[in-house]
């Protein structure tokens, strides 16, 4: 027993050293992209959301609504406000409309009524940081609205939906380096700068990211509205300002220059602010989480059940209704043991099943052969003559003499005999012949 104690206390403390090694040792790494302003991952971007309120000089004010509700009473048009269910069944036509081929009929561009710039001091701008600025139409006119009367809009993602590309008259096309079988090369990197002389002194003259980091750009089209403000190293746009009424969009199509890994890093920091002091400093400054969190509050999928009493009771009570049946109901039952009836061992159901083996081709040689030995066996157990030879003519002779048969009869069925063992094949006729012939000599010797 002491050994035994030993042995237990020896696997305790191996399991508690792999408990805490596992809990002590460092996690991995998350890659995600996720833009989130509270994510300390690389891909996250709480070092630029902390910093940009120095880099602005005003207050910014985290968003977890969509730009209808956030922006719905100073610049949505009242007219939308009793259709925007209608709006919002416009806005899943048009992504159905994204995913058909580059020759459908494209949805006709959001155009905004003139409309009264607002004071400076009123003035505001709202920041997006996402791989992809999705909006329905009633957002996005609000947004279109909110720019029209002077406010600013800084938008930095990959794809871009296709209402505000075609207000905008603007395109992306992405950019990859291949090596000669087609392949994409991950390490192959590109180097972006910026346009303005004063940035470029002070940002430094050029900035390097992994091409597969920054492989998005942005393409004018024939009215050409937007102003390049940085580009690569082939003059292709990565940011580019487009005046709008009496405000401005600012668009980066390299969204991942504004995490927290390249905002951290000395060789690539200065990009994400230099980008982003082109806003105009002191505004207020919204920047939106609701594309990447979602509404605040509880989103599962039971809030709404959670959010009344009744119902919240009634699930706790069903909850622990189904717990008490898994208890005491569901538990596990010995299984009814069937009865199962021997099956008849006798010798018709043998000789069927055996016949029935034999049946199964159509040709009956092997039948005929036994049927065969059998009677040869039955010549030497009853008549004790030899089979040796059955074309011997003593032989014959001796075996009608013992039957009782007359000599015609046995030569006839010895030469049927012999032509069975001899033929490649034995059809139906044949063996029934062959079996007539055999009960007829044993019915005549008796």
């Amino acid at each position: 027993m002491t050994t035994f104690r030993w042995y237990l206390l020896g696997l305790v403390a191996l399991f508690v050293g792999y408990v805490a090694l596992e809990y002590y040792r460092p996690k991995p790494i998350d890659w995600t992209p996720t833009f989130r302003n509270q994510d300390k991952i690389p891909y996250g971007t709480y070092v630029l959301y902390q910093t940009l309120p120095e880099v602005l000089d005003g207050r910014v004010q985290p968003v977890r609504l969509p730009i209808y509700n956030q922006l719905a009473d100073d610049y949505a048009d009242p007219a939308e406000a009793n259709e925007l269910e209608t709006d919002e069944l416009e806005a899943e036509e048009l992504e159905m409309e994204e995913s058909e081929a580059d020759t459908a009929a494209l949805p006709a561009p959001i155009v905004a009524a003139p409309l009264t710039a607002l004071p400076l001091a009123e003035r505001s701008q709202y920041v997006f940081i996402h791989s992809e600025f999705n909006v329905s139409r009633p957002d996005l006119h609000t947004l279109l609205r909110y720019v029209a009367r002077g406010n600013t809009v800084f938008i930095a993602a990959n794809e871009f939906s296709r209402a505000l590309r075609d207000t905008l008259h603007f395109s992306t096309h992405t950019f990859l380096a291949q090596d000669t079988l087609g392949n994409a090369l991950p390490s192959d990197s590109v180097t972006l700068r910026l346009l303005a002389p004063t940035l470029r002194r002070a940002a430094g003259p050029q900035f390097r990211y992994p091409l597969l980091n920054a492989s998005t750009r942005l393409l004018n089209d024939s009215l050409g509205q937007l102003q390049p403000l940085a580009v690569d190293a082939r003059n292709r746009i990565v940011l580019a300002r487009c005046a709008y009424g009496h405000g401005y969009f600012y668009l980066s199509s390299v969204p991942m220059a504004f995490t927290n890994y390249f905002v951290l890093h000395p060789q690539t920091s200065n990009f994400a602010y230099a980008a982003l002091s082109y806003l105009p400093a002191g505004r207020p400054t919204l920047w939106d989480e609701y594309q990447k969190q979602g509404r605040e509050g509880q989103q599962s999928l039971l809030r709404v059940l959670l959010n009344h009493d009744a119902l919240r009771v009634a699930y706790y009570l069903f909850c622990v209704g189904v717990l008490l049946f898994m208890v005491f109901e569901a538990r596990r039952r010995q299984r009814i043991i069937p009865v199962l009836r021997p099956l008849p061992n006798t010798t018709l159901l043998f000789t069927r099943t055996v016949a029935s083996l034999y049946r199964q081709g159509s040709n009956h040689a092997l039948i005929a052969e036994k049927k065969i030995d059998l009677f040869l066996d039955y010549l030497r157990t009853r008549f004790q003559e030899p089979t040796s030879d059955l074309n011997d003519e003593a032989f014959q002779e001796r075996v009608a003499q013992k039957a009782g048969v007359p000599r015609p009869q046995v030569d006839a069925l010895l030469r049927r005999i012999n032509f069975i063992r001899t033929a490649p094949a034995v059809s139906d006729q044949e063996l029934l012949r062959l079996s007539k012939e055999l009960q007829q000599f044993k019915r005549s010797s008796r």
